[in-house]
């Protein structure tokens, strides 16, 4: 059952290992890895949160409020990027038996680029985001997209994280 603190394990700081496919429509495009660090604060007595990563292999930093509902029970993820400046399309969900599963709508490559008609340009997407593998020092997030309206997923990021060693868990 989600709660507003369903967040509470990701406050603080954390070490990344970023894992990305080359291309994310593509199975068989190669994959990259990469560090990065990223720090979330809570909002809201908890039932809101805020983190920024910084992603220095990408020249980028990435921003994502978290909003608990509690009329629906869900939360919405809603991520920023630096290199566009603008909010990609919510995500919503929520947590069951200690794994969160999100899902949107999107555009690939980005809903914010527009043909000169003023039509996204690429191919519609449906994402997921999953959490999982949560512990005090340790948490796992994934990427996936669909063509097919969510019956086959094709994974295009992963992120491990680790509790930086100076910050308390929770």
């Amino acid at each position: 059952m989600s709660s507003p603190h369903d967040f509470a394990f990701f406050h603080g700081e954390w070490e990344v290992l970023d894992r990305r496919r080359t291309d994310f429509l593509d199975p068989g495009s190669g994959w990259e890895e990469f560090p990065a660090t990223s720090r979330c604060q809570p909002l809201f007595d908890g039932a809101a949160n805020l983190d920024e990563i910084d992603m220095p292999h990408l020249s980028a930093k990435g921003a994502t409020l978290r909003l608990f509902a509690p009329e629906t029970g869900r939360w919405s993820l809603n991520w920023a990027s630096s290199v566009s400046g603008t909010l990609f399309p919510p995500v919503f969900g929520r947590f069951e038996g200690g794994r969160g599963e999100f899902y949107g709508d999107d555009t690939f490559p980005h809903s914010r680029l527009r043909s000169s008609g003023g039509t996204p340009i690429g191919k519609d997407v449906r994402v997921r985001f999953v959490w999982s593998g949560i512990s005090a020092t340790s948490a796992r997030w994934e990427q996936a997209f669909s063509l097919d309206d969510g019956r086959t997923w094709l994974t295009n990021w992963t992120m491990e994280f680790t509790r930086a060693s100076e910050t308390p868990a929770g």
